[in-house]
């Protein structure tokens, strides 16, 4: 397969063979639920996603809400909430059986919230999809959101919130998203803060509940030892069984709007003193969106600049000066927004020079392009990279997802080589020229020297 295969949402039924000969199969019910499989010849394991495309970004502050009369009042924090809510019960199992459902069939049992999208996964034997899909439906379709369990969590959330305030490389990480992005939903913490945390109502988490998990806004996949029509039918079946009406007639919820959104820099440099060993640096700048035809272009720059050992950024600041053990480029694209970052961690005497040398490189990338070298290598690596990726049915279970979700195209491991291939030296280093030209945003964690970092950014 060379090509991307659109997902309409008003087709039914879809199927089609996928390199490996593994067989996707997508099913849209009359109600807007939306399944997805893909059979992996020989896997003995399933994975499976229940996914909703709301995210942290899709949260209301109180400015935005419409008042105390409202019908969607403040919902800060509400998503991650839910998260952990839809573990802890429902009108007929409790948070112990939904665990030890899992636990006494050696299963994996998780959630994951995103900025545009939330995910309850499961990993089982294909013997125990059955099982999987019966109690992730209900949990699902019918949480009690307890009062008890719901202050309880409030307690595990500021728990889980400070562990991460404690990791300077999580601290950075969303200090920089809310640096370049500024007041951008996406600029927000995913976990929520400690404030939106402690204020967050057990009404207003309800509501957005029943605003977001509706049958047209869930999507349902499925990767490893999985049949399709068995599967359809269990789902239904299983959404059937915990309360939900599958013969109400809708369309599933449009995919997200992708034109560019509008950015306004927070911050060019923030600074975060804590009394440790590291002094954790990240800058970047505006990235591109989710459904950029350059976002493969990004990928093969991201490795070339700081993807891997063989990277500039690797080779120049940890292998020729020692002056770093991490140290790294990344990409993050949304919907209608992106950036694009470089991290180090190094000694606070070091630093800034590890700052200065990382954008140097970055720069010096934009103005003198790559060698066809670097180009021919960073293929390969992304290439393999994906190989190996799909040997796993969680990232299969995934790729289903994001695709139904996000761009409403899969790309077959076959139709990526072919993009891969046709990247250019030149896409490589227009592409890294035009971001080397946004807004640059510094952060720093830990203890370095502002008024040198100042400088640095000036020289953005």
């Amino acid at each position: 397969m060379n090509s991307a295969i659109a997902f309409p949402l008003d087709q039914p039924e879809l199927s089609f063979v996928a390199t490996g000969d593994s067989l996707v199969r997508r099913t849209v019910l009359p109600c807007g639920v939306r399944i997805l499989s893909e059979r992996v010849p020989g896997a003995r394991s399933v994975t499976l996603g229940y996914w909703v495309a709301v995210g942290s970004r899709d949260e209301v502050g109180a400015e935005e809400s419409p008042g105390a009369s409202g019908t969607h009042p403040a919902s800060l924090g509400s998503t991650h909430f839910l998260e952990h809510l839809l573990f802890k019960g429902t009108p007929t199992r409790s948070a112990f059986d939904i665990a030890t459902a899992f636990d006494s069939v050696g299963g994996e049992h998780n959630a994951v919230t995103a900025k545009e999208y939330t995910c309850y996964y499961a990993k089982i034997r294909d013997n125990d999809l059955s099982m999987a899909i019966d109690v992730m439906g209900d949990m699902l379709t019918s949480s009690l959101i307890d009062p008890d369990e719901f202050e309880t969590e409030r307690d595990v959330i500021l728990e889980e919130i400070a562990m991460a305030e404690d990791d300077p490389a999580d601290v950075a990480q969303e200090r920089f998203f809310e640096a370049v992005l500024g007041e951008h939903p996406l600029g927000r913490p995913i976990g929520g803060s400690p404030e939106t945390i402690r204020g967050a109502t057990r009404e207003a988490v309800v509501a957005h509940y029943r605003a977001n998990y509706r049958p047209n806004d869930l999507v349902v996949t499925a990767a490893g030892s999985v049949d399709h029509e068995d599967f359809v039918l269990r789902v239904v079946k299983g959404l059937t069984a915990a309360g939900w009406d599958l013969d109400v007639v809708a369309a599933p919820v449009p995919r997200r709007l992708t034109a560019l959104a509008k950015i306004t820099q927070a911050q060019a440099l923030t600074v975060v003193e804590r009394p440790i060993e590291q002094a954790n640096i990240m800058m970047g700048v505006p990235g591109i969106v989710s459904s950029d035809d350059r976002k493969v272009v990004q990928s093969v720059l991201n490795s070339i600049l700081g993807g891997g050992m063989s990277s500039r950024l690797f080779q120049e600041i940890r292998e020729k000066r020692g002056l770093a053990y991490s140290v790294f480029s990344f990409g993050a694209s949304f919907s209608d927004a992106g950036v694009f970052g470089l991290y180090a961690g190094a000694s606070p005497a070091k630093a800034v020079d590890v700052a200065d040398l990382m954008l140097a490189e970055f720069y010096k990338l934009a103005d003198g392009g790559v060698t066809a070298v670097e180009l021919t290598r960073a293929q390969g690596q992304l290439a393999g990279s994906s190989a190996l990726a799909l040997e796993d049915t969680d990232t299969r279970m995934s790729r289903l997802g994001r695709s139904e979700i996000s761009s409403g195209e899969f790309y077959d491991y076959d139709a990526t080589l072919q993009l891969l291939e046709k990247v250019t030296a030149e896409d490589v280093q227009a592409l890294a020229l035009e971001l080397a030209c946004g807004q640059l945003s510094v952060v720093s964690v830990g203890q370095a020297d502002a008024t040198k970092l100042s400088r640095i950014v000036g020289r953005g």
